[in-house]
Formats: structure tokens, C-alpha cells, sequence
């Protein structure tokens, strides 16, 4: 069993670097269905870091320091079902940039930007 990272973690996992992390992970948990793991405060009660579980996959967040900017990233993910997903971003306050549409390569995808900025690319493999 491999030492070099956390158990239950992928070697690699996206870190967003956001505005409010409580908004933040109140979208990737109503959007994606994310179960938190683990948080920590700053003694402003602002969050330097926090962790989510999303399917089998870790995406780490924290605030950044002195009101600095944000740092927007694009993420894709692959989820059961594109278009409740996309339903349920759009519900949690994100805006489509591209709706569920079947891909030449196999997928069902949709692009939906998060209330802070970030794309998030979501797909469901079709089976053929």
C-alpha cells in the first residue's frame, strides 16, 4: 500500500482557491453530492483549507489570505447522470455556459460556471 499520500486520496486533486469557502462547498455538496472530510479555520474564522469527497475523487479549497484574488480553475467531472447534475448546479446558483448535449466521443456533457467564477465540465460516459 502506497505511503506517499493520504489514504483515500488520488495522486492528483484539484485545489480551488475561492472567495467564500462555505458558499463553495455548500455548491460542490449540492451540485455534486460532496461529502465533506475534513476543514480547518483561521483564527478570523475564515476557512484556510477544507476537503471534499466527491465520488471516488478529493478536491481541496481554502480562502485566499488578505482578500487577494481568487484563483478560477476548470474542473471536469464524470457523474451518474449529466442532466440532473447540470439541474442541480443551475439550482445551486451556477449559470450553464453549455448544456447536456451527446458528444462524437462518447459522452453526455454540459459545462456549467459556479457562482464564483469556476467551470465545471460534467460528463456521463454513454455506453455503446
Amino acid at each position: 500500500m502506497p505511503t506517499h499520500k493520504p489514504a483515500g486520496h488520488n495522486a492528483v486533486s484539484p485545489y480551488l482557491l475561492v472567495t467564500d469557502a462555505r458558499a463553495m462547498l455548500g455548491f460542490l455538496q449540492a451540485t455534486f453530492g460532496a461529502e465533506e472530510l475534513h476543514r480547518k479555520a483561521r483564527a478570523d474564522g475564515s476557512v484556510m483549507h477544507a476537503e471534499v469527497r466527491i465520488d471516488d475523487s478529493v478536491v481541496m479549497l481554502g480562502e485566499r489570505p488578505d482578500g487577494r484574488e481568487p484563483v478560477r480553475c476548470s474542473t471536469h467531472v464524470y457523474v451518474p447522470d449529466v442532466d440532473a447534475c447540470h439541474a442541480a448546479g443551475i439550482a445551486a446558483g451556477a449559470y450553464s455556459v453549455s448544456p447536456p448535449t451527446d458528444q462524437p466521443y462518447g459522452d453526455r456533457s454540459a459545462g456549467l460556471r459556479d457562482p464564483q467564477g469556476h467551470l465545471w465540465w460534467i460528463g456521463t460516459h454513454l455506453v455503446r
